[in-house]
């Protein structure tokens, strides 16, 4: 730093340390002003303009040096001054004082910041220089935002110093017209009559209202800035128009047809989506049959000597099929027709905010959803194109169950599928990047699973990153790297399970001004609207919740929403997100797990019960796994629960029904659970958090209560029975 930024430094905050060391802020208090009132007002009546100037360069020096007492001196304005002129004083010295801390805060800090963040710093430069001034308005506008936070960040920025003085003139008029005004009215209070008035009633009540409003504004002149440039038309053809017809598409199209609106559905592929078609039946189909092969093989367990099943897998994988074509009328054009809803086959490309078009045709609409879903992630791994590769979009075309089956990935998709296809015969190895299988899962979880695929047969290499694929005569490898020396992993079919992206290229949203992250989802705010006010999106398009229930849940809100708003409108609710990872045993989960109390410093209790002391998994051989509730120590209110077991995502739902509605574990013990069944466990755990809570020293005394009624003298040994 160059010696004058170093002196000037110095020198401003010994400033700010004589201020408080003199404590000097007991002069900007209510208190002060309040006692000193008669004085400064005969000072005013005396000397009107020496006090505005003097008001004026006291705002100024205060708001320049970024110390506390601006919001007292506002009040004190109108008090003094009047609405008018106090809002012209405050108006003018809030924004230069504000502008020359924001000069001083660029001239001490802005270059060795950029010199140490520079690199960072390169998405907000470009930020600011498109939006900049939007951005300062909108902090300007609520009052809730500190403002000297608002003049040390701009002057990182590269906005220009003018550009920073009149946006801020602009955006602090508001609040300081509401503040002013609060101010004026409280200065004429003379008597416990005058607090009653009306009119100071309603400036607090502006006071109090002022970040909604602020909102309000805010809200509408973003509106009209997205707005800007598109026709809206005089007619509509819809209410709503719903790209994708995956499982938030249909959602969201049947809602608005159910509520009579007029809905057009567009798909470009086919209906019902990934769900359908190439993920969750197609893939529960084959976890079944799978689970099949599994039981035969372990017929010694249930009584039988041996067991063998002759299959042939282009049958099996033709009884996949089978599954979709019987779930296929459920998504079908033709029932979605006949509940109300437009249905077009076709590519759709939004042209404006207020219109689709779908192959040549325009079709307008008051409002648009945006749930086009999602598509596997393929990286970029030299050789794995010229290779050849499946993903979980394209391994249900295979026929031949392939010798070396390689999962790239081991997330939920990956273990799943690795472990259908292990149970079929293939030699299946798993290769992950991080350390351990499915990384949002407990360490108890995933060394759980991590057994299982070993007692299976299944190899797993974790903590090994891809490389390159080789192909030649002695066949295809994927070649990674681990702890500096090269893995080389032979394979005949290699699946691509390395997570999903958003479908969102092609759709015009950028031409329109939706904005998308750097993965290429959708931003939206809690209404699932997007930088477009008639633009909503839902599902895998927006992330970060990747389930079809999860879609289902969001499309509620960007339907309702857009159909009712500014009537009605809801934030969308992410507060319980269940999943189940079906492998087997299945992983079920709600709320918080141990790491994520962990990493949020979240206190819980962990209580555990294993399945291999229920009696219908005994039964049914199914004892591997448990149940883990974690709740606030010392208290029974649920704060997440894992499940790993037989059926854990169907065990799952009672503890998802007491998160929602805020029952704790008591309300699970206190329920009748059917004899011999799985759900037992649920309360068995209930029951194991019980009694590590129970009244020792209460149970103590009732001890001695009922020796007592037996005629026995207590703190004696009780002998044996006779």
């Amino acid at each position: 730093m160059r010696p004058s930024r170093v002196v000037l430094l110095i020198a401003f905050a010994g400033l700010i340390g004589l201020f408080f060391w003199f404590d000097l802020q007991r002069f900007f208090t209510p208190e002060f002003f309040s006692a000193q009132r008669e004085a400064i007002a005969a000072f005013q009546a005396q000397n009107p303009w020496l006090t505005a100037l003097a008001f004026f360069a006291i705002y100024i020096l205060v708001t320049g040096a970024s110390l506390p007492g601006a919001a007292i001196l506002t009040l004190v304005a109108g008090a003094l001054f009047g609405l008018v002129q106090g809002v012209i004083i405050v108006s003018f010295a809030s924004t230069l004082g504000a502008t020359l801390a924001f000069t001083i805060a660029r001239y001490l800090f802005r270059d060795a910041v950029r010199s140490k963040f520079g690199q960072h710093l390169g998405a907000i430069d470009r930020g600011v220089e498109k939006d900049g001034a939007f951005y300062l308005f909108a902090m300007r506008l609520v009052p809730a935002v500190p403002f000297f936070v608002i003049n040390l960040a701009m002057a990182l920025t590269p906005l220009s110093t003018w550009r920073f003085y009149w946006v801020s003139q602009l955006g602090m008029i508001f609040g300081t017209v509401v503040y002013v005004n609060a101010g004026a009215e409280l200065g004429q209070v003379a008597s416990v009559g005058d607090i009653l008035s009306p009119t100071l009633w309603i400036s607090f009540a502006l006071l109090g209202l002022a970040p909604l409003i602020a909102k309000k504004i805010l809200d509408a002149i973003k509106a009209r800035k997205a707005l800007r440039g598109f026709k809206k038309p005089k007619h509509f053809d819809n209410n709503l128009v719903v790209i994708g017809a995956g499982s938030g598409g249909l959602v969201a199209a049947l809602i608005a047809a159910t509520v009579k609106a007029k809905v057009t559905l567009i798909e470009r592929h086919r209906m019902g989506g990934d769900c359908l078609n190439t993920g969750c039946v197609p893939s529960k189909s084959l976890i079944r049959s799978a689970k099949m092969l599994s039981y035969a093989a372990r017929a010694q367990e249930f009584g039988f000597k041996s067991a063998k099943v002759e299959f042939d897998f282009a049958e099996v994988m033709a009884r996949v099929q089978r599954i979709i074509k019987k779930i296929e009328p459920h998504d079908s054009v033709e029932r979605y027709t006949g509940l109300g809803v437009n249905c077009i086959m076709g590519d759709a490309t939004i042209t404006s905010p207020y219109s689709v078009r779908v192959d040549g045709r325009e079709i307008t609409t008051r409002n648009i959803v945006i749930a086009t879903g999602g598509a596997p992630f393929v990286p970029p791994i030299p050789g794995l194109a010229e290779a050849g590769y499946y993903t979980s979009d394209t391994i249900w075309e295979i026929r031949e169950l392939p010798r070396r089956f390689v999962v790239l990935g081991g997330g939920p998709i990956g273990c799943e599928l690795a472990q259908a296809f292990g149970r079929f015969g293939a030699e299946v190895t798993v290769v992950q990047q991080a350390p351990h299988l499915l990384v949002r899962e407990d360490e108890d979880v995933v060394d759980l699973m991590q057994r299982q695929f070993v007692a299976e047969g299944i190899r797993v290499l974790t903590g090994h990153r891809a490389e390159r694929v080789e192909s030649g005569e002695a066949g295809r490898a994927l070649i990674c790297a681990q702890d500096g020396s090269e893995v080389r992993v032979p394979f005949d079919t290699i699946l691509v399970a390395a997570g999903r992206q958003p479908n969102t290229e092609g759709l015009g949203l950028e031409d329109v001004g939706v904005t998308l992250d750097e993965r290429g989802e959708v931003e939206v705010d809690e209404y699932l609207r997007t930088s477009v006010p008639t633009i909503y999106a839902c599902g895998d398009a927006i992330g970060p919740y990747q389930f079809t229930h999860t879609a289902s849940h969001e499309a509620w809100y960007a339907s309702v929403n857009p159909l009712f708003s500014p009537l009605r409108k809801f934030k969308a609710d992410y507060s319980l997100i269940p999943w189940t990872t079906f492998t087997d045993p299945e992983i079920g989960r709600v709320g918080l797990n141990e790491q994520e109390a962990e990493r949020q410093g979240i206190d819980v209790e962990v209580t555990r019960y294993e399945l291999e002391e229920l009696d219908r998994a005994l039964a049914d051989e199914e004892g591997r796994g448990f149940v883990k509730v974690l709740t606030p120590p010392g208290k029974d209110r649920i704060l997440g629960a894992t499940i790993v077991g037989h059926h854990a995502g169907d065990l799952l739902a009672e503890f998802i029904a007491a998160m929602k509605w805020g029952k704790g574990l008591k309300s699970l013990m206190a329920t009748i659970h059917v004899y011999p069944t799985l759900t037992e466990a649920n309360k068995f755990a209930a029951s194991a958090w019980r009694k590590k809570h129970a009244p020792e020293g209460l149970l103590e005394w009732v001890g001695k209560f009922h020796a007592l009624r037996r005629g026995r003298a207590t703190g004696k040994s009780e002998g044996s029975f006779p």
